[in-house]
This record gives C-alpha cells, structure tokens and sequence, in this order.
C-alpha cells in the first residue's frame, strides 16, 4: 500500500479524520500546488506595485483566485476595511482590554474555549489570544456580546493572522457589517438568509427542494450551523479560508453562493439518500466531500454555478421572506 506524502496533520495544525481520503487529496493537491506558487507570484507583484484597493475588477480578480496564505492578514484587514476602522481608533483594542469583564460573559467564553478546535494541534498557544479577542468585543458591541459560533470564527481568523487585535477588528466588520444581525438573539438576518436559501434552492434544484422537504429535513437544521460559523467547522480548512477571501471583499451573498453551489454539486448524492438519518449524514460530511476538498474547482464554481444573484435581488427576496415569517408569525400569535 502506497504511504501518502501528507501528513495527518494539515498546514493550520488541523488533525486529520481516520478516513481521510489521501488518494483523492493528493490528486488535487499535485496541481494546486502550483496554482498556490504562481498566484502567489502575482500577489507579489500585485501588492508591490499599486493600492490593491485602487483597482476593485483587478482585485476581484486576483482574490477569486485565492490569497496567498502568508498574505492573508494583510489583505483580508484592506478588503474588509478593518484596516480603516483600526486606523481611526488605534488604541481601541488594548483599552477595551482594560475593562472590567461582564463575569457572565467572561465565563462563558471560557467555557467555550477548550471546545474551540480541539484536534488542532497548535491551538493551546492560540486560547488567550482569543479569550482576549472575544472578551473585547462582548464589551465593545453590548447589542450582540458573545455568542456561540464567534469563537469558531475568531479562532480561526487567530490561526491566520496570528495576530490577536487583527482578529478583533476582523470580528467586529464580519459582525457589525458582513452579517449584520446574524448573531443577535433574535438572529432576524440569519433566519431570513436561510429562508433565502432554501427559496434559491427550490428555484435551481426544485428536485433536490422536494426531496429535502419530504424527507422532514428543515432548513434552519442544515444550514444554520454553515451561516454562524461563516462554513468553519463544515467545510475543508482552505476552502473555508477561500471562501472569506471572496467573502471579505463581496459581502455575504458569497455564503448563499457558497450553499447553493453545494446543494448543486451534490444534487445527485442528495437525492440517493432514502431516509432523514442519511441525508443528515451527508450535510454533517461535506468535510471529507471531494467536491468541496478541491477548493481551487470548488471556488470557481461558486461564480459560474448559481448564475446572476444580483444585490438589488437578493434585497428584494430578503424583504419579502422576512415580512411574510413575520405575518405568519403575528398570524400564529
């Protein structure tokens, strides 16, 4: 039996899963490989010779095809604008570190903190970085504070950056801007986006929609945990890192594309499942899915996949999902 070059253990420091599919990653690792060499190349020269900021078609361009990892804090912090908000308020971070902390809150994190990522090998280093990320976010945003889901998206972003107060500000856009009402109580802008899913979805695929529905499987079910989490903990490490590229400059429709491309892909997978046990698996493996491992593929895909999602249609969709759950709710009540 042939022993695969890689190791059980990826490049984050993420342990690899008994059965995970070498074979299948080798064959897609031995051209991304170069992929990874040449873009990186181009980034180079890319950020040496001009505010990648400047010209938005060409950075577009380039972060479609994905951002060099040692690159990632720098353009992720440009992209998302958090750069500007750290600019405008330097010593923000440090000073909500003096703070009191909210016991409550305080003991919560910490309580989530061994949960965070435990077969990353590297990730002990990383807990009091992202204690202090997370507890000085709680105290600067009172409206959200601290949620389960923000400390899979903050560790990951401190595994990246290696840079507590970059993970901060990088927190505060995803939140306050990216998915503004996600991780509220209410979670108004979640639940609407899951609607909206489930609605784009029954348009593309209304085989794969039927399917999903007569099987009892709700959507809030499938796809909450891949919207909270921004797909960390769901989708292949890079492949997460490749989608918040796009996701940093783009905003949040990217994660619908994300969804729906999936669904897509996996149309004929879905629809052989006979049971709600099976198809329940199938959503909780799409780590260990060829489809989403192939990143480079996967990416590329999530622009040609689902066809034109304009924003003014996305906007249009979202209103009119959100006022009819709240007539159904105000109807129920």
């Amino acid at each position: 039996m042939a022993v695969s070059k890689f190791s059980d253990v990826d490049e984050y420091g993420f342990r690899r899963e008994p059965d995970f599919d070498y074979q299948s990653y080798e064959n897609i690792m031995s051209s991304y490989l170069a992929v990874l060499t040449s873009r990186s190349m181009r980034w180079q020269k890319f950020v040496k010779s001009e505010d990648m900021t400047k010209n938005q078609s060409k950075l577009k361009r380039f972060v479609r095809k994905g951002v060099p990892g040692p690159m990632r804090e720098e353009v992720w912090m440009k992209t998302s604008g958090a750069l500007k908000l750290q600019q405008q308020q330097p010593t923000l971070y440090q000073t909500l570190l003096t703070y009191e902390f909210d016991q409550e809150i305080s003991d919560q994190i910490k309580l989530d903190l061994p949960r965070t990522f435990p077969d990353n090998i590297h990730f002990e280093q990383y807990k009091l970085g992202l204690y202090n990320a997370l507890i000085a976010f709680a105290h600067e945003n009172r409206t959200v504070g601290y949620c389960q889901g923000l400390n899979y998206i903050a560790g990951l972003l401190l595994i990246v950056t290696k840079n507590e107060e970059s993970t901060f500000w990088l927190l505060k856009v995803i939140v306050e801007n990216i998915v503004p009402l996600y991780h509220t109580k209410t979670m108004d802008n979640l639940i609407t986006d899951i609607d909206v899913l489930s609605e784009l979805i029954k348009q593309r695929v209304p085989d794969v929609h039927r399917h999903i529905f007569d099987l009892g499987l709700p959507w809030p079910v499938i796809a909450t945990k891949w919207f909270i989490c921004l797909y960390a903990e769901v989708v292949p490490t890079e492949t997460v890192l490749r989608i918040w590229d796009c996701l940093f400059l783009e905003g949040n429709k990217i994660l619908l594309r994300v969804g729906l491309t999936a669904v897509v892909r996996l149309r004929q997978e879905i629809l052989a499942t006979d049971d709600i046990s099976t198809l329940i698996g199938l959503f909780r493996s799409l780590e260990k899915s060829p489809v989403l491992m192939d990143c480079h593929e996967f990416i590329k895909s999530i622009f040609k996949v689902p066809g034109n999602l304009r924003r003014s249609q996305l906007t249009t969709l979202r209103r009119r999902l959100y006022d009819e759950r709240m007539a159904s709710k105000h109807n129920g009540s």
